[in-house]
């Protein structure tokens, strides 16, 4: 058939023997000269052709033949479209890769889940992935202009007064607060009062914990403070007592235009005013960024505890690192268990049939409104038990702990009241953890007895010695825990803060059919997220715990 087909394309050209055929073949006979000469003509020519010439036997509609199979036309199509679809996916990959390295470490909200992005680094129990580190600072101390606009304190629209309620965290809120609305209203401070807590049963002065004198020279270029109450307003009292120098219809986030709507107007009226009560009067995305920047500049650079408290709380955390006689990390570990929380969170708890006769009385006596004929509490404690709001006992926070790694050797500073059940509640966490320590065991009686007389000093050591800590690790909600989570994210995100899923927790500590083995994995992959890392801010978000978004910038 080869032979057909090569005389059908020469025409009437004879077609020569087969043994002349095979001996022009024949590897043993020399190349015909006038051959030889032609091939090295046709690979010179072939070399000399430029690279688009080979480029029409690809893509042949390019060249200037006139006539172009349909076939060739169609490969020629598919070869581009294929060209164009691989450079596309190439430079998009690029554009991404360099997205990517150059956006910032941020943790998301998926619905429920928090998705934070991958890191090459191992985990390790005593730090976040340094690349999760690197790419936010602190920024609150930041001005806009970095001159001050203030007017001289009689030129202000007047004067407002403030109490500070509640314990020592919510009272540093409201401290917060308060100077951002005299900022909104442009109106002069008055030291805040501290007011005596019906649970705290403290009566103790701003100046008893805080350094007024760095607290106003610190924010003298954001608004005017004054240590105390004019003395042209000569009736003090009326201040302290009267209605008609409160405001008390303050709803509780109120935006910024409220301030400006309906309390400045009276403060111009009367030249001073109380606000109370004051707790979280003050929302977070209803007002200037600026606004929340400074409420971040109050709480991190402006409030300082005094000298005394600064210094002791670095003498017990000094001691917390050297206990083993060498440097090592130290846990500190927010145990909220005291009477108090136990009662008011109205969750069941593990006791005997007396404890929980005396819980109930005590509940019905301290929340009468709440408590009712007590029929419906069991299913309120399961409900809330199931959602996550309930304090964790001390062995479940044992638990938690060991499966997630910290061996027996840690050492573990606790914060904490009077734990509710006293000892026999705290063996299973002393029995897994034997290095738990207070304050009181890491300073004599004389070294902490300065600090008796005020139980928010005391309060004071407990947040400086956790915020200094390696390891955080909070057991409930509240103040002290979520200004300590925020002010360890301010300073970088390096430190680990680990807040646990109380509600995935109850759910596997209810199962009885699990395992040691798939329960540690659960707390492992779940607290992966759960260590105060860089997270965005969403409406509503509370911006003691995650100053982000208006207190930190881009690295």
């Amino acid at each position: 058939m080869a032979e057909l087909r090569h005389s059908s394309s020469i025409g009437s050209r004879a077609t020569p023997s087969p043994l002349k055929r095979d001996e022009d073949s024949s590897p043993f006979l020399p190349d015909n000269p006038t051959d030889h000469h032609d091939r090295h003509s046709l690979r010179d020519r072939d070399r000399d052709r430029p690279f688009w010439s080979n480029f029409h036997s690809i893509c042949p509609f390019f060249s200037d033949e006139p006539r172009v199979s349909p076939h060739n036309y169609k490969i020629s199509i598919l070869w581009i479209l294929l060209v164009i679809i691989v450079g596309f996916v190439s430079i998009s990959a690029i554009l991404n890769g360099l997205l990517k390295c150059n956006s910032p470490y941020l943790c998301r909200k998926d619905g429920i889940v928090l998705r934070c992005p991958r890191v090459k680094e191992p985990p390790s129990l005593w730090g976040n992935p340094f690349s999760a580190t690197t790419s936010w600072k602190p920024c609150a101390e930041r001005r806009n202009g970095g001159i001050s606009d203030l007017p001289p304190e009689n030129e202000t629209n007047g004067y407002i007064f403030i109490h500070a309620e509640g314990g020592l965290n919510q009272q540093r809120i409201a401290i917060c607060n308060a100077v951002a609305v005299a900022k909104i209203m442009n109106a002069t401070l008055i030291l805040p009062l501290l007011k005596q807590d019906q649970i705290w049963k403290d009566q103790t002065k701003f100046e008893d914990i805080f350094d007024v004198d760095h607290f106003i020279e610190y924010l003298k270029d954001d608004v005017r403070i004054v240590r105390d109450i004019p003395e042209w307003f000569t009736d003090k009292s009326e201040l302290l007592t009267s209605i008609r120098r409160t405001v008390k219809n303050i709803p509780k986030y109120a935006p910024a235009q409220f301030y400006i709507d309906n309390v400045l107007p009276r403060i111009k009226e009367k030249k001073i005013m109380a606000l109370k009560p004051f707790v979280d009067r003050l929302g977070y995305d209803n007002v200037l960024p600026e606004i929340n920047r400074l409420r971040c500049r109050v709480n991190y650079h402006a409030l300082k505890f005094l000298p005394e408290i600064e210094q002791m709380a670095d003498q017990l955390a000094s001691r917390m690192r050297n206990r083993t006689g060498s440097s090592n990390p130290y846990m500190a570990l927010h145990l909220r268990f005291e009477k108090g929380m136990v009662g008011l969170s109205f969750c069941d708890f593990v006791g005997t049939r007396e404890e929980k006769a005396q819980m109930a009385e005590y509940r019905k006596k301290e929340w009468p409104r709440r408590y009712k004929n007590g029929s419906h509490l069991w299913q309120l404690a399961l409900q809330k038990r199931k959602e996550g709001r309930c304090p964790l006992e001390p062995g479940e926070v044992a638990v938690i702990l060991r499966a997630m790694g910290y061996p027996k050797e840690t050492q573990i500073y606790v914060a904490s009241g009077k734990v509710y059940g006293g000892q026999n509640r705290m063996a299973p966490l002393r029995n897994m953890f034997p290095n738990l320590v207070t304050k009181e065991e890491l300073a004599t009686r004389e070294e902490l007895d300065g600090f008796r007389k005020h139980v928010t000093s005391l309060a004071a050591l407990d947040f400086l010695v956790c915020l200094k800590s390696d390891v955080f690790v909070m057991t409930h909600g509240g103040n002290f825990a979520k200004l300590i989570i925020g002010a360890r994210r301010y300073m970088g995100h390096q430190l680990k803060s680990i807040k646990p899923d109380k509600g995935l927790m109850s759910k596997s500590f209810g199962d009885p059919y699990m395992g040691w083995a798939p329960f540690v994995e659960d707390v492992v992959v779940t607290h992966q997220t759960r260590t105060g890392l860089p997270e965005e801010t969403f409406p509503n978000y509370d911006l003691w715990e995650n100053p982000l978004t208006p207190c930190m910038c881009r690295a």
